[in-house]
């Protein structure tokens, strides 16, 4: 069990994490690409800052015994592998969501995620979950819910974009189950970079099929990208990617829920988006969820 300093750090981590990782929907909107080759360039701008950290990750410590290389046996492949493709298809359905629904639809359906992380973590981590943890969850819904407002509508003609909203949340679930499964035996870097080198096939595959350019037509735009790859991929989910390995799964999905909440600030702030009182009071019913989940979720122990 790890020791209540580590888990503070871990917390903190996850914290800037989302920040980070908030920021993508703004340079999302201010790229100059398509979102599937912005996606794509996002992994892969994002590999060498990744492959340096991996490398950092092997240096000895000053006055110390070198490091030995923690070695990536062949299940550990086979799940990195697995990460890659959740990851690519995550992003994939979601750009396929948007497109097919409307944006409101697609991002509270995206956000149910934990629904499948809760279950896979009681599952395969044997992770404990308490009435007051699935409060927490259902307030963060309630709190999305408002987030989006009245931009809401089921019920409609957009079935097939709204079932791919939920498939978005089975990736990303799946894919941060798989990310905890890894930090259990690899480092945060190993994770990051491997796992980023597998999501490319699809990432490119999807840009191809949906015809999209590959060159920005600005330096603005390139800088979206860059800004994409370093703030939203290598800080934020690789803090995110440290934190799984101190934190409980179904913890981690939930508190994910907090990047709309950033993403609205920032959307506010920067593309002057309105955030009316029913948006403002969402933003603060999903963080009072993640406050509970995170009161009763960090209580969770594994099965003996």
């Amino acid at each position: 069990m790890p020791s209540a300093l580590t888990t503070r750090l871990a917390l903190a981590a996850l914290a800037v994490g989302i920040v980070g990782v908030g920021f993508a929907p703004v340079f999302m909107r201010l790229s100059e690409l398509g979102p599937n080759a912005t996606a794509l360039y996002r992994v892969a701008f994002a590999l060498p800052f990744l492959l340096l950290w991996l490398s950092l990750e092997r240096r000895p410590a000053r006055n110390g015994p070198p490091k030995e290389p923690r070695r990536i046996g062949r299940s550990d492949w086979l799940i990195l592998a697995l990460s890659g493709v959740f990851w690519s298809g995550d992003l994939v359905f979601w750009h396929w969501s948007i497109t097919l629904t409307n944006v409101a639809n697609s991002t509270f359906l995206a956000c149910s995620s934990p629904i499948f992380v809760i279950v896979g973590a009681r599952l395969i981590f044997g992770e404990q979950i308490s009435r007051g943890f699935l409060a927490g969850f259902a307030l963060t819904l309630i709190g999305g819910a408002a987030l989006m407002g009245s931009s809401l509508a089921f019920g409609g003609g957009d079935l097939l974009g709204d079932m791919f909203g939920i498939v978005t949340a089975f990736f990303f679930g799946s894919y941060l189950l798989t990310i905890k499964h890894l930090r259990g035996n690899l480092p945060t870097g190993a994770i990051m970079f491997w796992s980023g080198v597998f999501s490319l096939p699809g990432l490119l595959l999807a840009a191809l099929l949906t015809g999209e350019g590959f060159v920005a037509e600005s330096l603005f735009g390139w800088s979206m990208i860059i800004g994409l790859a370093l703030l939203a991929h290598v800080l934020g989910q690789g803090l995110a990617a440290y934190a799984l390995a101190h934190l409980p799964a179904s913890f981690a999905s939930v508190a994910f829920l907090g990047e709309p909440v950033v993403a609205a600030i920032l959307g506010w702030v920067i593309l002057a988006e309105a955030l009316g009182p029913l948006q403002a009071a969402g933003c603060v019913i999903i963080l009072a969820g993640v406050w509970l989940a995170q009161r009763y979720g960090m209580s969770q122990r594994k099965r003996a």
